[in-house]
């Protein structure tokens, strides 16, 4: 199932993003962050986020996502993961057909995915291709030397 988060959700989120073991330090502070605004701030526009739970309810992975400031119809998935003990059953796979479908209905047109070109993301880089994403950029050493941006977009509308 994938709902809203909830604030009972937030310790099971954090603890996922960073067994996840992909994420530096900074990046959970940011991924912490903004959770706290979308839980505090209710009618927060810019963010939202939902989880995915298994059959018994317990948390199983999260996506942070929002509409692209001053586009048309262009979203953003800025963060998903899920956890690690969860992994290949397929809650990444529902959690972005579960966006693309609600970006469908707001009426938008495009999302945008973006991630490390770094080894480690390899598997990453896999998924979002598998999912019918397309990579149309990167950025050589954006994130750091030798960590560039791949970016993926795919057509929903």
């Amino acid at each position: 199932m994938i709902r809203p988060m909830t604030a009972s959700d937030r310790p099971a989120v954090l603890a996922l993003i960073e067994a996840t073991g992909f994420f530096r330090p900074d990046e959970i502070q940011v991924a912490e962050e903004l959770i706290d605004v979308t839980l505090d701030c209710p009618g927060e526009e810019d963010y939202a986020i939902v989880v995915a739970t298994d059959e018994k309810g317990a948390v199983t992975g999260y996506m942070t996502f929002g509409p692209t400031p001053l586009t048309l119809g262009t979203y953003d998935l800025y963060w998903m993961a899920v956890d690690p003990k969860a992994q290949g059953r397929g809650y990444g796979r529902a959690l972005v057909e579960w966006l693309e479908e609600h970006v469908r209905r707001a009426g938008g047109r495009l999302i945008v995915i973006e991630t490390s070109s770094t080894e480690k993301y390899e598997p990453t880089r896999r998924f979002y291709l598998g999912s019918k994403y397309t990579e149309v950029a990167r950025i050589p050493d954006f994130y750091g030397p030798g960590d560039g941006r791949v970016i993926y977009t795919k057509r929903v509308s």
